[in-house]
């Protein structure tokens, strides 16, 4: 009888109203998610520390077998240029898996921590924990980037020219992102790990196929060819071989028989054109963001919790 009491207003005055549903406005709310995920980075290092070793091992290993074989003078026939082309390729693969396969654990137990949030009313719609996420991802990258362009780029025998250093390093920043929000969004649409190992796998033997690297884009079949397209490692190719070695039309090398130059063969035999540069950067940096916003949004959307 208390409690009805005290509940009826006071003649003259209304009942309380929020005009929002969280107090906060974004800035403070993503601020909070944001300082929570620093924290929870920096107390993993099972995480960061094994995945800054790892490429630093990696940076070592390819520095030392494909030792200054980037290097245009050393390339004379097509295997000279093949086998700097498979480094291209092998380190972008290899260093990208790696960061796709570990960041999956990890969100799969942050995503549980969401899903408490959100049972304590403390998650918001548009996910500001998985977007604050995506936002730390993006420092630890940028280590692993400059990692690799102070190890591996002089030891394979990069050319030190600003533009295509800066190429190198931009198009690496955006393929490691891409692999490593492809792993979270891959966590965020499925129930489990058993799942999303699956769908990973399935993933990496599309890249492989239709990278345009082991099936050239001209020997693509037509049904097939929208498969290499959308593949963002094919995008992630274009831009580092028109880049490292597609501007040299002087360049001339014996390939199969015939001498033509280092940028007649990659577009010949590869289909890779310095042509499409400006789309295919704008296509890196599109392809990091769609990943992050699916993330973010299925975060949000989807509850595979069970009680």
């Amino acid at each position: 009888m208390l409690v009805k009491h005290l509940s009826i207003p006071i003649p003259g005055t209304s009942d309380l109203h929020f005009p929002t549903r969280f107090p906060q406005k974004f800035r403070e709310q993503f601020k909070a998610c944001l300082w929570k995920q620093c924290l929870s980075y920096w107390r993993t290092p099972s995480y960061n520390l094994v995945r800054m070793v790892f490429i630093s091992v990696a940076c070592i290993f390819f520095g030392a077998l494909f030792w200054q074989q980037g290097n245009i003078n050393h390339i004379n026939d097509q295997r000279g240029l093949f086998t700097i082309l498979g480094c291209m390729y092998g380190v972008t693969l290899f260093t990208g898996i790696n960061n796709c396969q570990s960041v999956m654990p990890f969100v799969s137990i942050e995503r549980s921590v969401v899903y408490r949030e959100r049972f304590a009313g403390m998650y918001s719609p548009w996910a500001y924990s998985s977007f604050a996420q995506v936002a730390m991802e993006i420092p630890y990258v940028l280590v692993q980037v400059v990692l690799f362009m102070l190890i591996a780029y002089p030891m394979i025998g990069y050319a030190w020219t600003a533009a295509k250093f800066f190429w190198f390093m931009y198009t690496m920043s955006c393929t490691l992102l891409y692999f490593l929000y492809l792993g979270m969004m891959m966590v965020s649409l499925t129930p489990n790990i058993q799942v999303v190992s699956i769908l990973a796998s399935m993933f990496y033997t599309l890249q492989n196929l239709m990278s345009g690297f082991i099936v050239p884009a001209p020997q693509i079949p037509r049904w097939w060819i929208w498969l290499y397209y959308i593949s963002p490692m094919s995008w992630t190719l274009n831009v580092f071989f028109t880049t490292q070695f597609g501007d040299d039309n002087d360049r001339m090398i014996v390939v199969f028989g015939e001498t033509k130059s280092v940028t007649a063969f990659m577009r010949d035999y590869f289909g890779f054109r310095r042509d499409l540069l400006p789309l295919a950067a704008v296509a890196l940096a599109a392809f990091p963001i769609l990943f992050a916003v699916l993330f973010g949004y299925n975060i949000s959307q989807l509850n595979f919790q069970r009680r």
